[in-house]
């Protein structure tokens, strides 16, 4: 008995473990290239990036742990019940209870873990989190300064530099132009050849300006105007913070759990104004939403026990299905109990049902169902591998009924007589019998992990997103079609890695199997074996680049908007005839108030002119009006004045009710910039794009990057398939669960070095056609090498 509980528990161990690392990685996906760009740019140290990470892993914890547990169960059981093991441990007497039994150590034991994670771990990372977080913002606001980009997110200041340099602890900007807006109309600006900037506490830098100047106007009498140089001076520069931000109550998912359950039973405890109308005002909103967080961390962890529960009969009577009926029923599975769970939490935070009850109501139903299966294991049991039967029959009854002409009736003969009449593709060779066997085995693979990769990151997206979507009314269709339009981005995301498991899974289950050694024996070759993945593999990196040319920017900028609706954020803007500040084509930087990009009209405009060298100004020019001439084919100013400036004295002054300015050559069209992310494009649209921005004398050089990973990332699909290929011969032996944890392996590293490639590129490190195509050809390279070292 103790060596068949070892064997179980080893088997249920192994899968839950393999499971619960790639979720968890699958999820960490999202936001590795994030943190290998702090890395490069040096904005963090790295101990803080590493705390990053390792205090986001708690978060994810709560959702793929329970997952790892149905997924070992269900196949491991599968594999055992597929193997007929189970049929001899229970003709051996060992009963389906005392089955349950042994599981129920590795669910009480996974159970206890993520109890201790949810209720305890979990909350204190969240607020080491936060810790982190505010410490490193001033840091921050260095890294994400870009060269030749206006920077607008500090208070009351406009910061533009010619070039950064990222150090730690500092940052070095070259060609430095400061504009104060306290004033709008008339902004004070300082010019500096260089600046080092310092961290200086949680919400401030300090800038130390080298070899620079300030010059301030007077929007009331146009002849005042002040200019000081300087070799070296100091300015501190507040970062902008949300006015209730210092005001908000603590996110519920920084409490700890004691406190959460005291603020339920006192929600008027430490309650500001601000809170109060976050949570629109109402103690017994505020109570719901605690006692709701509070369950919800009882309940995650819980569902260990009922999906061992559920998962247990269901992995016991998988005979037929083996390994990949357990795939199935974990994603049917999963998908049911989170859709249970999460409209149970947005009743309960609604107040549709008492906090307690709509949280604990998927355990509720998958405990029933579970003690429904346990009894019926023994008495009647649920053959669930005989579906394919079961749709056959229908099929057929089907067929009788309509005299056989719904095309559902097979075609008399063998099965050589059939592939006689088969459509050939490329030659009388391909495709054959083999080909179909192949394929239908890794097609079955791919979906199959592709759909449970899905599955996650929409549960896990609901979980981010769940405090917006009740606080904010946000109704179920906006949430329904919020994730339908996420859904494309994460299939173009997890297709690669999709595929490295997919094929690694097949070709190692057919050569434990010893299928590939007969297919050998037979005169194939390896390289005929896998030529019909390949050539699917290829089909798909095509359909990928397709699909990022066709579909995928539509659906990413409608997912950006319904993402912004459901934070109650303004909706986003494609045209930006609100910017108030842009770099003409010469070296000229302009300001303005206002503009009517219909009329083509500014309000308040202002031209700075400086010398690209010394980066000082050598000309401004203010006009209350600015419109375009299309006769003259100039902008033509009116009520202004013009200086012409050396240095600290001012050469020239001049006031002017109407002007024409020829260096000012920038047509209207300049100033109507689209505002897009490389994702919300298609290879023209971002080709374009680049080329008007990079006229503009905007930073394209991580747009550069992204335009050539729309060529390199579709490719990294087949090349993650030649590289599976020498993979799974070598771990073929030892099963898929080997190519499985190989896979995670390559992943990791495939993706690690990639966000790398892409950090340094975007850091200018790196060319960008480097940057994006490394991966592909390093990959690429280590898998053609390893295939050609495979025995045929």
């Amino acid at each position: 008995m103790r060596i068949l509980r070892r064997y179980i528990l080893g088997e249920v161990l192994s899968h839950a473990l393999l499971g619960v690392s790639v979720f968890t990685f699958v999820i960490f996906m999202r936001d590795l290239g994030r943190l290998l760009e702090l890395v490069v740019r040096n904005s963090a140290p790295v101990p803080s990036v590493a705390e990053i990470f390792f205090f986001t892993l708690p978060t994810a914890l709560t959702i793929t742990i329970p997952m790892g547990v149905l997924v070992g169960i269900l196949i491991g059981l599968s594999r055992l019940a597929a193997d007929s093991e189970i049929t001899a441990m229970r003709a051996s007497g060992l009963g389906a209870v005392a089955i349950v039994r042994i599981v129920g150590i590795f669910a009480v034991a996974t159970w206890l873990l993520a109890m201790a994670n949810s209720v305890w771990i979990s909350p204190l990372s969240a607020a080491a989190l936060g810790r982190l977080q505010e410490r490193l913002k001033s840091s921050q606001a260095s890294f994400e300064v870009q060269p030749r980009v206006f920077y607008e997110d500090f208070k009351n200041m406009v910061l533009y530099v010619e070039d950064n340099k990222s150090g730690v602890g500092a940052s070095r900007w070259r060609g430095v132009f400061l504009a104060d807006i306290s004033t709008p109309s008339a902004p004070s600006v300082t010019l500096a050849r260089e600046a080092v900037v310092v961290s200086e506490g949680q919400d401030r830098i300090r800038l130390r300006l080298t070899d620079g100047s300030k010059q301030e106007s007077n929007a009331k009498d146009a002849t005042q105007y002040q200019i000081s140089t300087f070799a070296e001076t100091d300015i501190p520069i507040q970062l902008t913070t949300t006015e209730n931000s210092k005001q908000e109550i603590v996110p519920v998912r920084e409490m700890g759990t004691a406190e959460l359950w005291y603020r339920s039973n006192h929600p008027e405890v430490n309650t500001t104004a601000a809170s109060k109308s976050r949570l629109n005002d109402t103690p017994e909103l505020r109570a719901r939403w605690y006692r709701v967080e509070f369950h919800n961390r009882l309940a995650l962890p819980t569902s260990c026990l009922v999906l061992m529960l559920v998962g247990v009969p269901l992995g016991l009577n998988s005979r037929r299905g083996g390994k990949s009926m357990g795939f199935v029923l974990t994603i049917v599975l999963v998908m049911i109990y989170y859709f249970i769970s999460l409209a149970g939490i947005s009743m309960g935070r609604s107040g549709r049902l008492p906090a307690g009850l709509a949280v604990w109501l998927a355990n509720i139903v998958f405990a029933i169902a579970g003690l429904v299966l346990l009894y019926r294991v023994d008495r009647t049991p649920i053959e669930i591998g005989s579906l394919k039967g079961l749709f056959g029959g229908i099929g057929e009854k089907l067929t009788k009924a309509n005299g056989g002409h719904l095309g559902l009736q097979r075609d008399a003969g063998s099965a050589f007589e059939r592939a006689s009449t088969r459509r050939r593709f490329f030659s009388a060779n391909f495709p054959l019998l083999l080909d179909d066997l192949i394929l239908r085995d890794f097609a079955m693979y791919f979906v199959m992990i592709l759909g449970s990769f899905i599955t996650l990151t929409l549960v896990f997206t609901f979980f981010e997103l769940l405090g917006d979507i009740v606080r904010n009314h946000i109704s179920l269709v906006t949430l329904g079609d919020y994730l339908l339009n996420v859904t494309p981005s994460m299939v173009y995301l997890l297709t690669p890695l999709t595929m490295l498991l997919a094929v690694l899974v097949t070709f190692g289950l057919m050569y434990k199997s010893n299928e590939l050694t007969a297919m050998k024996a037979t005169g194939i070759s390896v390289y005929r074996i896998t030529l019909p993945v390949l050539v699917l593999a290829a089909a798909i990196a095509g359909g990928l680049f397709f699909f990022d040319q066709f579909y995928l920017p539509f659906a990413n900028k409608r997912q950006e908007t319904l993402r912004n609706q459901i934070k109650n954020k303004p909706a986003q803007t494609y045209l930006r005839p609100d910017r108030k500040w842009i770099r003409g084509e010469q070296n000229t930087i302009y300001y303005y108030e206002f503009f009517d990009p219909d009329q083509n009209q500014f309000g308040n405009f202002s031209a700075f002119v400086f010398n690209p060298t010394t980066f000082q100004i050598v000309r401004r020019i203010h006009a209350e009006r600015a419109e375009w001439d299309g006769h003259l084919g100039q902008w033509v100013l009116k009520s202004g004045w013009s200086r012409s400036l050396d240095g600290a004295a001012i050469k020239d002054f001049r006031t002017f009710e109407v002007t024409t300015v020829a260096e000012f050559r920038e047509q209207p069209s300049y100033f109507k910039k689209e505002v897009k992310q490389s994702q919300e494009m298609n290879w023209e649209e971002l080709s374009a794009y680049i080329g008007d921005l990079q006229r503009s004398g905007f930073d394209v050089v991580p747009l550069r990057v992204q335009l050539h990973k729309k060529f390199a990332y579709p490719i990294i699909t087949f090349i993650m398939a030649v590289l599976a290929i020498p993979f799974s011969m070598a771990s073929g032996k030892k099963g898929a669960l080997t190519g499985v944890a190989v896979a995670v392996g390559i992943a990791i590293i495939y993706f690690v070095a990639a966000g790398l490639f892409e950090a340094m590129g975007n850091a200018n490190q790196l060319p960008p056609f480097v940057a994006a195509w490394a991966p592909d050809i390093i990959f690429g390279m280590a898998g053609g090498y390893l295939v050609l070292k495979v025995p045929t």
